[in-house]
């Protein structure tokens, strides 16, 4: 009889006993049905490392070609959606932590306001219906938050991984798979709708001690791609030029249209807030209200940096958003130890004169374990520390005096050389110079879009009075060293403010006063929506930023 023994990170193991119908699905999804989906980052393309596991012993197979591997004795790392089982024998799998799906995320639910409101809840509070729910649908995490609609007071906050992530971890791929087959929306609307929000509304409700009846109103915000996938509106159009939405006015729906109707709760309304574009969408509106920016008479800048990097300029009566797109390094995908921000991740580099020539910090308490990987605001800090210690030059490339003073730090991988940061694990923490021309095309892609947008209103960098951060990688990254790998180039990086989920602060200001929605709606028709591939300048900008300051 077939089996597969699992061996998870925390060490317990599990026996599965595979059946007919996983003859001819990938190990990824054979573990995803038994309830241990793994980082599938890439809709199972190969394209990335998410769901690498550990080949203990026993054999499997190419799912592309008739090659088999066999363990190794010493534990062979492979691609999970690569392979397949083979009948019969056994098969022993150890799953490393940054493998799995579920790993905990670090989840930005703080947030900064600047403007005032008034006390007019989304919907008037009658009898015991007197709370509300904001809601931030990320690309990657979804937060939530339980509020008193007469107080305004938070009760209960809920987050986690979007689950729509085992197909694709960046709006493109998932708007890829709805091209493919018209039900894959529906799969989608379902594993947001039903497999994340549903959860975070129960969590949030527990913690709070409270009848879910009580609840009056929902307010949502989020990428343009993510409120047409929950709404279960195609998105395909955005996917092709000239980029079209469905649809990025407020929208209205109730807790039926979700499947969220529970103790006569079906007709709640639940409110979609406004957007700019297919790609400049109600997280960055939700933003541009709650900072104030849009009232604000100084020159200010609003970044979000993702693999979407938004971006809005806010000078005199004039606000000019745009897109631009990073891809996914700065959430690790694609690079040879890149995971998203999450415990046991490395979070922070610098270095030293002497041994160890290397330090980091990392998220979470457990410093004694092993690191799982390197996070974005990791590889920021070894941009801008490499370049100032002399390990990068100019191209990123590693400087050879460096490597032949430290030849210890230095080895070779599929990627070409790397610098080892860490051997203590069973995968060694590692970032090559393949990896180093991933992030600088990340930086790259932020950095022009930042200078185009200035360039329209003639302006400088020097001239900008406030540079806000918004988003859970914003709020952790160092301004300063932002601004010394030319992330944010030329910037005076005391101007910087991280201003945390602005998203979540939108949806919330929409629950406790209503004139929100309508001020976010008036912003939406007032801003300039600039389109860098039609910029005449943006790729020589582009070009520019490819180099390290």
């Amino acid at each position: 009889m077939m089996k597969v023994e699992l061996v998870l990170p925390d060490g317990s193991e599990e026996t599965l006993i595979p059946d007919p119908g996983d003859a001819n699905i990938s190990v990824a999804e054979f573990l995803a049905r038994r309830g241990h989906s793994l980082n599938t980052r890439c809709n199972q393309r190969g394209l990335c490392r998410g769901c690498t596991v550990n080949l203990v012993a026993g054999e499997v197979k190419s799912r592309l070609g008739d090659e088999q591997f066999a363990a190794d004795g010493a534990g062979l790392e492979i691609k999970a959606c690569e392979i397949q089982l083979v009948r019969g024998g056994r098969v022993r799998l150890a799953i490393p932590a940054r493998s799995i799906l579920a790993h905990a995320p670090q989840v930005e639910d703080e947030y900064v306001i600047r403007v005032s409101v008034g006390q007019q809840p989304l919907v008037e509070p009658e009898g015991d219906r007197d709370l509300g729910i904001a809601i931030d649908v990320g690309t990657t995490t979804v937060v939530a938050l339980l509020t008193d609609l007469r107080s305004g007071a938070v009760l209960a906050r809920a987050s986690g991984y979007n689950r729509q992530m085992k197909h694709g971890d960046n709006v493109l791929t998932r708007i890829q798979y709805c091209h493919e087959m018209p039900d894959h929306v529906q799969q989608l609307k379902e594993a947001i709708a039903t497999e994340t929000i549903q959860p975070l509304i129960d969590r949030a409700v527990d913690r709070a001690g409270i009848d879910p009846g009580r609840i009056a109103c929902l307010a949502v915000a989020g990428n343009t791609t993510m409120l047409h996938l929950l709404a279960g509106v195609d998105p395909t159009s955005m996917g092709i030029a000239p980029f079209t939405p469905t649809f990025i006015e407020a929208r209205r729906m109730t807790a039926a249209d979700f499947g969220w109707a529970d103790n006569g709760t079906s007709d709640v309304p639940v409110h979609f807030l406004p957007g700019y574009s297919a790609y400049v969408g109600a997280d960055l509106a939700a933003g541009v209200f709650a900072t104030g920016m849009a009232y604000d008479e100084k020159v200010v800048l609003l970044v979000d940096v993702g693999t979407n990097g938004e971006i809005v300029l806010r000078r005199g009566d004039r606000l000019h958003a745009c897109a631009t797109a990073a891809g996914p390094a700065f959430e690790g995908s694609g690079l040879s130890s890149g995971v998203r921000a999450s415990q046991g991740a490395i979070s922070g580099i610098r270095f030293r004169q002497s041994e160890p020539l290397v330090e980091f910090d990392r998220i979470g308490p457990d410093t004694l374990k092993p690191p799982i990987g390197i996070c974005g605001t990791g590889y920021i800090d070894f941009l801008a520390a490499g370049r100032k210690a002399g390990l990068l030059t100019e191209s990123g490339r590693f400087d050879g005096d460096f490597v032949a003073r430290h030849p210890d730090h230095f080895g070779h991988d599929e990627f070409g050389r790397n610098m080892i940061l860490d051997r203590r694990g069973k995968l060694e923490m590692t970032i090559s110079e393949a990896d180093i021309a991933s992030l600088l095309q990340a930086k790259a892609a932020i950095a022009a879009g930042i200078i185009s947008l200035l360039a329209r209103e003639g302006i400088t960098p020097e001239q900008v009075d406030r540079v806000d951060l918004a988003g859970g990688f914003g709020r952790h990254l160092s301004g300063a060293n932002a601004v010394a790998c030319g992330l944010l180039p030329g910037f005076d990086p005391e101007r910087i403010e991280a201003v945390g989920n602005t998203s979540l602060a939108g949806a919330y200001l929409a629950l406790i006063d209503r004139t929100s929605l309508t001020e976010m709606d008036r912003n939406r028709q007032t801003v300039e929506v600039v389109e860098l591939n039609l910029e005449p300048d943006f790729e020589d900008n582009y070009l520019d930023c490819l180099s390290l300051p």
